[in-house]
């Protein structure tokens, strides 16, 4: 039985899309998750046709299960994780059962974001930074950046904006890395920078890098930065895309990968790429849903059949502009009911509605990008048509809450 083991999934985004595709490709297909209640829903998995609950995602743990799998007569043929932070430890198990093609060094150095601006410090692409561990004199510490503000301050470890801060001034960025400390013995101050802020999405075949897809992001500011519009575009200028592969192809080279997925935020400052972060895995939400119904892509799928040995199928079945705005609060509260959702699903150019929490749900002000709380997906020939209809579309969404 050809079997693919998947490490943690979301209920809905590129993961559990990941775990549709293994499914539609004939795989049978095993979840190993933490999460009680994806035991209690059970039926509402019925791409994953094994799942099981684990007590922690520890090595040990995980190669015990797997064993137990193979003594079933399951064939493994990959071990994957499409979650923070899985990637890495996925495939040094899927390089000892399965002779994986993708190398978990380049990935460890991903996914920790110290490892990542230590591989790049030579290069253009990377801002300034420095790293803080508990064993340094804070005071002396902040004392040498404070030139350096406005600063972001992070967890080497976060992801999704969670641990996150900006720090625009010197009492800001104590408190800033006081707050972190709790959680954290080290970490990394980054320099801010300013300018628009892009997202590529990468595959790594053979050595040869494919830009899957630019896109222009839309933050907002809460207390933390989130984005809040994920913008497609289809036909960038020559030069700019030139710029972007030249960027790209350098990083990715920095990094040793030969095979693999990854996606890149970056931002234009004064007319050059800078790093803002990279992750080893394609990006989660509605990322995968951008770029099918944009290019009639499906990039999880085609993200496997790379990790699998076989070469991706990248041609584009059509090519369109599609935005999507995601739905917060501005308040924290229990949720009550949702309204408008047919209402927006009506509008011509919308593709998706999607309404992540359920009744009774509580809800706040995002803090990171899982208290984002849906999106409206829209695709038109004209870029500033698709941005309008999803906004006006999800104008019409109403999130009811008990306050608290």
């Amino acid at each position: 039985m050809r079997t693919i083991v998947f490490i943690e999934t979301n209920k809905s985004g590129s993961s559990r899309e990941a775990i549709k595709a293994a499914e539609r490709l004939g795989f049978f297909t095993v979840l190993l998750t933490k999460k009680q209640t994806f035991i209690d829903q059970r039926t509402e998995f019925p791409d994953v046709h094994q799942m099981i609950l684990v007590e922690s995602f520890d090595y040990k743990t995980l190669k015990k299960n797997i064993i137990k799998l193979e003594k079933q007569g399951k064939k493994i043929k990959g071990i994957f994780s499409f979650i923070d932070p899985f990637v890495h430890l996925a495939f040094v198990l899927s390089k000892e059962f399965c002779h994986s093609v993708v190398s978990p060094d380049p990935i460890l150095k991903m996914e920790d974001k110290v490892l990542t601006r230590e591989t790049l410090k030579d290069l253009p692409v990377s801002p300034h930074y420095a790293i803080y561990t508990s064993d340094d004199s804070l005071e002396d510490f902040i004392e040498e950046q404070k030139r350096h503000l406005p600063l972001i301050v992070k967890s080497p470890v976060s992801a999704g904006s969670k641990d996150v801060l900006l720090a625009n001034d010197e009492n800001e960025l104590k408190q800033a890395m006081k707050k972190l400390l709790i959680k954290t013995e080290q970490i990394l101050l980054e320099e801010y920078l300013p300018g628009p802020q892009y997202l590529f999405e990468v595959l790594v075949h053979n050595g040869n890098v494919h830009i899957i897809a630019v896109i222009e992001q839309e933050i907002t500011f809460f207390e933390r930065f989130i984005v809040t519009g994920y913008c497609l575009l289809p036909d960038p200028k020559q030069h700019f895309y030139d710029s972007i592969f030249e960027a790209v192809n350098t990083i990715v080279k920095a990094f040793q990968m030969k095979n693999g997925a990854c996606h890149l935020e970056m931002r234009h400052v004064n007319g050059a790429w800078k790093l803002i972060e990279i992750n080893p895995r394609i990006s989660g939400g509605a990322m995968n849903r951008i770029i099918e119904v944009g290019y009639g892509i499906n990039l999880a799928e085609e993200t496997i059949q790379l990790m699998l040995g076989n070469a991706p199928r990248l041609a584009k079945k059509h090519s369109k502009y599609v935005y999507a705005h995601y739905l917060t609060v501005d308040m924290k509260g229990k949720l009550i009911k949702v309204t408008g959702k047919n209402r927006s699903s009506n509008y011509p150019g919308v593709d998706e509605v999607y309404i992540k929490p359920r009744q009774g749900k509580i809800l706040r002000p995002p803090l990171s990008m899982g208290d984002r709380c849906g999106y409206v997906l829209a695709s038109s020939n004209d870029k500033e048509e698709s941005k309008n209809i999803a906004k006006k579309a999800a104008s019409e969404i109403r999130f009811y809450l008990e306050p608290i």
